[in-house]
């Protein structure tokens, strides 16, 4: 980075040989001439303006430009060694008071030559060089503190409008040619850290050659606070990333109420220190009467005590004090800095200063500000109870907490917004703010968010390797040009580091990086060696604690001055719900772990017991565990929890002891743990005591819905798993089919008996389910069907692809109490609209269940409730459905739930569109301009080795067994593990879901093998097949789109059309679009220079097999094994395909070498993107694709009214081999674009709005 050495030099001479002078007021001097209104407006371009222009200061560099070079002239003869620019409301923002915005540029361009016009007048006549500090007011906005008393996280001004002020002030006038940029007055450290931000950007981004930065805070009263409430050293912490060449105070105060605060800026700071304070304080008119010599005697005490290296005046201040100043320090020698202040310590900052170091013992960041950590603090943000999260906050500074770590990452939460509202919130709460933050989360947007709300220095947590050095340099250096320090993750591009030398490997690399590349200093720098699980009982977890202790001791050893930090709850993870066993582990571990070299850690600081006080049998098995001495530590924790907990049954251990039970307590068993060997033997036992159960019916009633209840229970508390509970619900069925035809005779008789009239249901309700209109999966569905079926719900299930006039004739004529309607693919969401709507039509009010992994809370409360009247709810998940079901039935509990979903839907709805005034989209023409741009002379272009369409049929679907992704089989049965044990094959070390996992993982692969040899033999009527289609063509990129080409004739057939990205990204991220990847046509010829590829591969058979096994078997379990199955084998298939493409068919990577976790990982060159999905979310293009290689005809793969594919088990894809290829997620588009897009397909912005209504960034 350029610097203009000279300047920095010359100051340095001058600094070390005498106290330097800096003028005094604009002003007031100003004040003294007595201009009027037609002095502000006597050039051309001003004579008509339509506002008042008296009192626009800065106007007088154009308009009497005699005046301010006068004024200059006077204060360099003064004595002063640096004039000031006359531009202290020189920006955009200060300017719009006076409609004058435009003249920006020229005020500070004018307004530097000016000054340095003066400075060489004087430098003629006497020799004596003169500085020109470019002067950069605050503006009349503020980031800290609202305008409005009644909306305290209101602001009238963002980060990023302050940058861009502040950055066209700044170079205007460098342009102009001043010497030192002057940032003065500061009442919010916030806007000046806009103002270092911009600073930076010129000097480090745009080539500008550095100069000296100078800084002036302004303490507002005896407090000793800015107006944004820090205290000087907070200040001077928050703005220390400036690098200022000096720092000081200015204005508000006279010389005698600044010496205590000045004090405290020169013990704290290795700049110069400059002060300029008042002429005294303002008297009852407004006015100043402190003399230049009583003025002189004040600050010049300042001087003899070594506090100040800069001296000068504000407020009330003429060329006579300057004088008196220059006069009265003349011969008192400079302030020396310091050369270091608190070294080896790290400087955070709220609205107070705090640092870590050696004698600061370990530091407590608090941990309940946290949605993924707290409960309770993850329904507040998520309700918009700010009033209480803030006082979750203040609960842990009273506690200990000396930072507060915030983290909003939850799928239902803007981060951005829900980061920022709650920073800006707290700090407005001087006992909440008055500590630092520790920004945390995953997304980097998030972080963003968070610095830019925060005017302290924070702590961002975190960044790491894991996608390479690029970016984690980016990162760094944009997180250090923020001014916060980095919490950096032992994590690289192999994973995260378990073993000790791994993370010190990973460390010592990111520490090289971020001091030599990215300017960090040492103390700056925190590592998170990763605090893993211990006791879960898996061998490989046991020295997790050892090897965290062990590194950080390599990390203080080897990497001087860094910090280490760590979430301390993970390495009790396994203990969860036994919180005395847990808080006694953090204590020891801690204990041991600070020894190590651990300085902070996240913890819940008003929950950890003194190490001294713990129970010493338990203290002996918490280190124990930590330090792996015992392989039966885990078993004797879990024994001693127990112990500490009241209540608990003992198990016993005989496994057929439950068959001597009563029946009731047999069937209750059964039903919990899924036998079914003996129910039908013990529901007929208890249909036969007719003293307890007269009727069948009650059987149900009492034993059978008993043991459901128990199920249900278990599964809502999250000790009973999904397959367990599909297995209980296998039970139910057979118990319940074994009384049905003595509940048909019993009815037929009572009927007869009681007339046509009499009827009798043995049900709690009726629910009408299905799948939507040209939707094809069901598996959600049948788990929900079960669900709601076993807890004594009578189940219309109407299947796949439901007409809406068939759901709703269903509903009436079923008298049912509910519908319930699922779907997978985006189309869904639009026909679950259509339902809604034609309820209300009809003028129903049954209320309406919306399922599906493609719905979500936000899209039914913003896109369906509204159109429907009757209630309208969202159902997460199979246990959500009984209590919603079961709640709405009940007349104690109806109208009370309703009303609370009401009231959250109302919030959701608000946050919405709040979210839809805060979002920023650029034009679709701006879009366009920040495409992926690529040097096509650069890339080779690969003709694939077969053009035109190929098929496989019958492919022996062993061959894709080694290509299968198990992850998401777990998620159909919602078995979803904890970190570090979220995907296949670690779940199986969950030690929640584990069992389970690995139960239903053997009877998968038990199916998987009876599947696999079926197909295997043609005599099977029913049995999977495994077909494919794939097509290669020639094609061009035409603006968004690529035009397709006859692979013989060369003639334009068909257009793929693309959707660009068009929200507003920062520093120039490329807005992108599938075409970016595609060569454009060339532009002599019009003919294709690049290829494109497309396949589609379906399992064949799934959905007869489980049809039998449904009909023929009453088996639910198996009939969604199947399916989940055929699921797994079409991805796995897609998989194998592409593998087949890159190095075969195409060939465009024929020396590839990975792995199936490498695959899986997507580790390959290029991408395969599906029509419908997050890169090109309109289903349509699939009706190109279907023209284009007949996947209908030739291999039996169909699309739906809505282009769902059918079978469900199918996949389809575009081929793209450009090594600049990428995934992208489309997000929200606006209206524009959809005007254009519609436009070049042909039709109305009405139809593109109506299939991709989720991605529309506006109401429609």
């Amino acid at each position: 980075m350029p610097r203009r050495e000279e300047i920095f030099a010359a100051i340095d001479a001058l600094a070390k040989e005498r106290i330097m002078i800096i003028d005094g007021a604009m002003g007031t001097m100003i004040q003294r001439e007595h201009l009027g209104e037609d002095d502000f407006r006597c050039i051309d371009s001003l004579r008509n303006h339509e506002k008042s222009l008296k009192g626009n200061n800065d106007l007088l560099s154009l308009t009497r430009p005699e005046i301010i070079r006068k004024i200059h002239k006077l204060y360099l003869q003064a004595g002063a060694d640096f004039v000031e620019t006359n531009t202290f409301s020189g920006t955009t923002i200060a300017q719009a008071d006076y409609g004058c915005e435009h003249l920006v540029h020229e005020i500070n361009f004018e307004s530097a030559r000016l000054a340095k016009e003066a400075c060489e007048e004087v430098f003629a006549e006497t020799g004596q060089r003169k500085f020109v500090c470019g002067a950069i007011g605050p503006t009349n906005k503020t980031l800290s503190i609202s305008p409005s008393v009644e909306n305290p996280e209101f602001r009238n001004v963002t980060f990023q409008e302050l940058v861009t002020a502040y950055g066209q002030q700044a170079r205007s006038l460098l342009e102009g040619g001043v010497d030192v940029l002057l940032v003065e007055t500061i009442f919010d450290t916030a806007n000046a850290k806009a103002a270092i931000f911009a600073i930076k950007q010129i000097f480090e981004d745009e080539g500008v050659p550095e100069v000296p930065v100078f800084m002036s805070g302004t303490i507002v009263d005896l407090s000793g606070r800015t107006l944004s409430g820090q205290t000087g050293e907070a200040f001077l912490i928050s703005t220390r990333h400036g690098d200022p060449t000096a720092v000081g105070l200015n204005c508000a105060l006279g010389a005698k109420e600044m010496r205590p605060f000045v004090e405290a800026i020169s013990l704290n700071t290795t700049s110069y220190v400059l002060c300029y304070p008042n002429a005294g304080l303002p008297n009852a008119l407004g006015g100043y009467d402190e003399t230049p010599e009583q003025m002189a005697e004040d600050v010049g005490v300042f001087a003899q005590d070594g506090l100040v290296n800069i001296l000068g005046g504000c407020c009330g201040t003429t060329p006579d004090h300057i004088a008196a100043i220059a006069k009265v320090v003349k011969g008192v020698k400079p302030r020396i800095p310091p050369p270091t202040v608190k070294a080896n310590y790290m400087h955070l900052s709220g609205l107070e200063p705090f640092f870590i170091g050696a004698g600061t013992n370990f530091v407590n960041i608090g941990e309940r500000c946290n949605v993924a950590g707290s409960r309770r603090f993850c329904n507040l943000i998520k309700n918009e109870k700010y009033d209480e999260a803030i006082a979750v906050a203040r609960v842990q500074v009273e506690n200990g907490a000396q930072v507060i770590d915030v983290n909003v990452d939850d799928g239902l939460l803007d981060g951005p917004y829900s980061m920022s509202k709650f920073l800006r919130l707290i700090s407005s709460e001087p006992d909440v703010a008055k500590v630092p933050v520790c920004i945390d989360s995953s997304d980097f947007k998030v972080l963003i968010a968070g610095l830019e709300a925060c005017q302290g220095r924070c702590i961002v947590n975190s960044i790491s390797l894991k996608e390479g050095e690029g970016p984690f340099l980016e990162r760094a250096k944009l997180i250090k040009r923020y001014g916060a320090n980095v919490v950096v993750m032992a994590f690289d591009e192999e994973g995260q580091a378990a073993e000790t030398e791994r993370k010190f490997e990973i460390c010592e690399r990111s520490y090289t990086l971020l001091i030599e590349k990215a300017g960090y200093k040492p103390e700056e720098i925190i590592f998170d060696p990763n605090i893993l699980t211990i006791g879960t009982g898996m061998e490989e977890h046991a020295l997790y604690a050892i090897n965290f202790m062990d590194s950080c001791r390599l990390i203080k050893e080897n990497l001087p001055g860094c910090f280490i930090s760590g979430g301390v709850s993970n390495i009790s993870f396994s203990f969860r719900g036994m919180e005395a066993v847990r808080e006694a582990m953090h204590s020891a571990f801690l204990y041991h772990s600070i020894a190590a070299g651990l300085d902070m850690g996240i913890v819940n600081a008003g929950a950890l017991p003194v190490y001294d006080d713990i129970d010493k049998e338990l203290l002996e098995l918490c280190e124990s565990l930590l330090f792996n001495r015992d392989p039966e530590a885990t078993e004797k924790m879990l024994v001693m929890a127990q112990s500490l907990k009241k209540g608990e049954k003992k198990v016993d251990a005989d496994a057929n002891a439950w068959r001597n039970e009563s029946v009731e307590e047999r069937l209750k068993y059964a039903l919990v743990k899924g036998i079914d060997l003996y129910v039908v033997e013990d529901t007929e036992e208890a249909r036969l005591n007719k003293e307890l159960y007269p009727r069948p019916l009650n059987v149900i009633e009492k034993p059978l819905m008993a043991g459901m209840s128990v199920v249900g229970e278990l599964f809502g508390a999250g000790k009973m798993f999904l397959p367990q509970v599909i297995k209980s619900a296998r039970v139910m069925k057979k118990a319940v089919a074994h009384l049905i035809p003595f509940m048909n005779a019993e009815r037929e008789e009572r009927l007869k008996s009681l007339g046509p009239e009499a009827s009798q249901n043995p049900y709690s309700g009726t629910v009408i389910m299905a799948t939507v209109k040209g939707d094809v999966h069901d598996i959600g569905k049948n788990i929900v069907s079960v669900v709601l079926g076993c807890n004594n719900f009578k189940v219309v299930d109407l299947g796949v692809m439901t007409p809406c006039d068939k759901i709703i004739q269903a509903a009436v004529d079923e008298k049912a109490d509910f519908i319930g309607c699922s779907g997978l693919i985006t189309p869904s969401l639009d026909e679950m609209v259509h339902v809604a709507k034609e309820l209300q039509r009809l003028g129903l009010k049954i209320p309406l269940l919306i399922g599906g992994a493609t719905t979500s809370k936000t899209h039914t409360a913003v896109k369906i409730a509204p159109r429907y009247t009757g209630p309208v709810i969202h159902c997460l998940d199979a246990s959500k459905s009984v209590v919603v079901c079961s709640s709405i039935l009940d007349d104690k509990t109806r109208e009370e739930f309703l009303q609370d979903i009401d009231e959250d839907y109302d919030d959701v709805r608000s946050d919405y569109y709040d979210s839809l005034k805060e979002r920023r989209f650029i034009s679709i023409a701006d879009a366009r301009n920040r495409r992926l741009k690529l040097d096509w002379n650069k890339f080779t272009v690969y003709k694939p080795h077969v053009i035109g369409v190929e098929t496989i049929i019958d492919l022996p679907l062993r061959t894709l067994v080694p290509f299968i992704d198990w992850k998401p089989f777990f998620d159909v049965w919602q078995l979803r593990g904890k970190y570090p044990n979220r995907n296949y094959p670690n779940i199986f070390n969950d030690d929640q879901v584990g069992p389970e996992a690995k139960r239903v993982f053997e009877d998968a692969k038990q199916w998987l093998e009876k599947l696999l040899t079926e197909s295997e033999d043609s005599s099977y009527t029913h049995r999977l097949t495994a077909n494919a289609i794939m097509g290669f063509f020639p094609c061009g990129s035409v603006g968004d789109d690529i035009q397709v080409f006859d692979p013989v004739s060369l003639k334009p057939t068909k257009k793929l059309y693309g959707l660009r990205q068009q929200s507003d990204k920062e520093h120039d991220q490329p807005c992108y679009c599938i075409s970016d990847f595609i060569k454009p046509l060339d532009t002599a010829t019009n003919l294709p220079e690049d290829y494109i590829g497309m396949f589609a591969c379906s399992i064949l058979g799934a959905q007869e097999i489980a049809e039998d096994l449904e009909k023929k078997d009453m088996d639910d379990y198996a009939s969604i094994m199947v399916k989940a199955l055929a699921d797994r084998l079409a991805e796995a298939f897609a998989e194998y395909l592409h593998l087949k493409i890159r190095r075969e068919h195409w060939g465009y990577s024929q020396d590839e070498d990975l792995d199936t976790s490498d695959l899986i990982s997507i580790k390959y060159t290029g991408i395969r993107p599906a029509p419908g999905y997050p890169t090109q979310p309109d289903h349509r293009e699939k009706l190109t694709m279907w023209e284009l290689m007949p996947a209908d005809k030739l291999c039996g793969i169909s699309l739906t009214d809505s282009l769902a594919m059918s079978p469900a088990a199918s996949v389809s894809a575009l081929c793209f081999a450009n090594p600049k290829s990428e995934y992208f997620s489309l997000g929200k588009i606006d209206r524009d674009q959809v005007e254009d897009y519609a436009a070049r397909r042909g039709e109305t912005p009405e139809d593109v709005e109506r299939w991709m209504s989720p991605n529309l960034g506006y109401e429609y």
